[in-house]
């Protein structure tokens, strides 16, 4: 008979999620938690995806975040060590919860194989694979970035998830899909996440920098069309991108004042714009997805 520690654990494909007696008393007690305590949810992207959770400051951030996602319906899953899945009991809980064990021992049993299989093995079902970047509650000083290769690895879009503590609203505010630079991605995530107040602003990384900017609806169509560009972009390719005329003494110049935009000149002396990476993480709160 073999040792059943070395049985190899299997996600569970039925979670909490599935259960409909459960489901309903749990969404009924958080829809009553969230109008008690002011709190809104949503809206949840119908796609599987690679969802991260940030700023993490608090106890009551798994709450309100299992809450929301309860309450829209959304089935989630989370990376655990596979020690933790084989405790009696809590073993069982956790993965009742959704955790998907990771036997880092193991060759090509890593978080994206598993995922990846994971996926295509519950296709016609939409799921989260939730990460928070900064991994504990406390004061870190960068983030695990194991969300991104997972993303990567696994063609999965990323969901940006937020608990807004000024606004008390739980929800993803952008779908991202990661470009494969790795390093300007990660700078264009945090500067989103920095304009997101976590319950602990002086515990919550990066550093809390305020709200997104208050720009008009025009403001926000010309950094999508710098974005979609990707580069520097001249005036006219603005417009073209924007589909309307972009004068660029009038209209460009309150974004640089904001420092969302930044001006230089091209090769030929002709003035060219784009965005910085704050303007970049400001857009992601202004537009659900970006194509």
């Amino acid at each position: 008979m073999g040792n059943s520690k070395n049985k190899q654990l299997q996600v569970r494909e039925k979670t909490l999620m599935d259960g409909f007696f459960i489901k309903r008393v749990l969404k009924f007690f958080f829809k009553i938690l969230f109008k008690l305590s002011g709190w809104t949810s949503g809206p949840a992207p119908k796609v599987t995806g690679v969802a991260i959770g940030a700023p993490h400051t608090s106890n009551w951030d798994f709450l309100f975040g299992l809450g929301a996602a309860i309450i829209e319906d959304v089935k989630v899953y989370f990376s655990i060590k596979e020690s933790w899945c084989r405790v009696p009991v809590i073993g069982s809980i956790i993965m009742w919860l959704g955790g998907i064990p990771i036997d880092r021992s193991v060759p090509g049993q890593g978080q994206s194989e598993q995922i990846a299989k994971f996926v295509e093995k519950m296709k016609g079902q939409w799921i989260y694979f939730a990460f928070t970047p900064e991994g504990t509650r406390g004061k870190v000083e960068k983030w695990k970035t194991g969300f991104y290769h997972v993303a990567q690895d696994c063609q999965l879009p990323l969901h940006l998830a937020k608990l807004d503590y000024l606004n008390k609203n739980a929800g993803i505010f952008h779908s991202f899909h990661v470009s494969g630079n790795k390093e300007e991605d990660i700078k264009v995530l945090q500067e989103a996440y920095k304009l997101i107040h976590g319950q602990n602003t002086d515990k919550q990384f990066p550093d809390y920098t305020g709200r997104v900017p208050e720009i008009s609806r025009t403001d926000a169509e010309i950094m999508k069309a710098l974005y979609l560009v990707g580069e520097q972009a001249t005036e006219m390719q603005i417009a073209a991108k924007a589909n309307f005329s972009v004068q660029a003494s009038t209209m460009l110049e309150p974004l640089i004042n904001l420092t969302l935009v930044e001006k230089s000149v091209n090769e030929f002396n002709e003035p060219v714009y784009g965005l910085t990476f704050k303007g970049k993480g400001a857009l992601l709160h202004l537009f659900p997805i970006l194509e």
